[in-house]
C-alpha cells in the first residue's frame, strides 16, 4: 500500500494523466452503454401494434407511431422506408438503405474510436511513464556508485518497482477498454443484421396492406400462432389457406 501511496502522491506527474484517462474511458463506456439501451426496440411488443396503426389509419399513421418511438429501427428505417412507400418496394429499400448507411450505422460506431484509441494510449503512456521513471533511476544508481555512495544505491533500486505502477495503471485502463470495444462490435454486429430482417419485414407488410389491409390481420394471427405448439401452427396456416379460397 505505500507504493501505491507513494505512485499517486510522489509520483503525480505520472499518475495524473493515467487516472484522468482512466475516468474519461469509464465515461465513453457508460455513455456508449446508454446510447444502446436506447437504440434497440422491442419488435415483439411493437410490430403487432404498428401493424394495427397501420391497417386502421394508413401510412401517414403508421409514420406517426414510428416517430413517437425512440429505437432507431422504428424512428429512423421504418420512417425512412414508409415515407417511400407510394414509390413501391424498390423505393423502399433503397430509402431504408442509405438510411441505414448514412445515420443507423454511423449512431452505431459512436464513440468506438475514441474507446479503442484511450486503450492503446494508455498502454503506450503507462509504458513511456515507466521507461523515463526507470532511465532517471539507473542513473542516480550510477551516480551513486560512481561517487561511493553505496547506502544510497539501495533506495534508488526500490523506485524500478515504483515505476512499474505506471505501466500497471495503464493496462488497467487498457483491458476493460479492449474487453469493451469487443462487445461493442458484437452487438452491432447484431443489430445490423435486426436490422436489415427489419427492413424485409417492413415491406412485406405495406405490400399486403397495398393489396389488401386485412391481409395484416392474417398475419398477425399467424405470428400469435407460431408462439404456439405444433397443432396451432398448422392451424394458422390452414386458417390463412381457408380465406385465400
Amino acid at each position: 500500500m505505500n507504493a501505491v501511496y507513494d505512485f499517486f502522491i510522489k509520483e503525480w506527474y505520472f499518475s495524473i494523466p493515467l487516472v484522468i484517462m482512466s475516468l474519461i474511458a469509464a465515461a465513453l463506456v457508460i455513455w456508449r452503454v446508454l446510447l444502446n439501451n436506447t437504440a434497440n426496440t422491442d419488435l415483439d411488443d411493437f410490430l403487432p401494434h404498428f401493424q394495427r396503426t397501420l391497417r386502421k389509419g394508413g401510412v401517414k399513421a403508421a409514420v406517426a407511431a414510428c416517430k413517437e418511438e425512440k429505437g432507431l429501427i422504428p424512428s429512423r428505417l421504418f420512417v425512412a422506408g414508409l415515407e417511400a412507400a407510394d414509390q413501391g418496394a424498390a423505393a423502399m429499400r433503397r430509402s431504408m438503405a442509405t438510411e441505414n448507411e448514412l445515420e443507423i450505422v454511423p449512431r452505431l460506431h459512436f464513440l468506438l474510436a475514441p474507446i479503442l484509441a484511450i486503450a492503446k494510449i494508455a498502454t503506450m503512456v503507462g509504458l513511456f511513464f515507466t521507461v523515463i521513471s526507470m532511465i532517471n533511476t539507473f542513473n542516480a544508481i550510477g551516480e551513486g556508485a560512481s561517487s561511493g555512495k553505496a547506502k544510497e544505491i539501495g533506495g534508488h533500486a526500490s523506485k524500478i518497482g515504483l515505476a512499474l505502477f505506471a505501466t500497471a495503471l495503464g493496462l488497467f485502463t487498457a483491458i476493460p477498454l479492449v474487453f469493451s470495444h469487443v462487445l461493442f462490435k458484437e452487438w452491432i454486429t447484431k443489430f445490423e443484421i435486426k436490422v436489415k430482417s427489419s427492413s424485409h419485414k417492413l415491406i412485406t407488410l405495406v405490400t399486403n396492406y397495398k393489396k389488401d389491409p386485412a391481409l395484416l390481420d392474417e398475419e398477425e394471427e399467424g405470428d400469435v400462432e407460431e408462439d404456439d405448439d405444433g397443432k396451432n401452427k398448422k392451424k394458422g396456416t390452414l386458417k390463412k389457406g381457408a380465406k385465400k379460397g
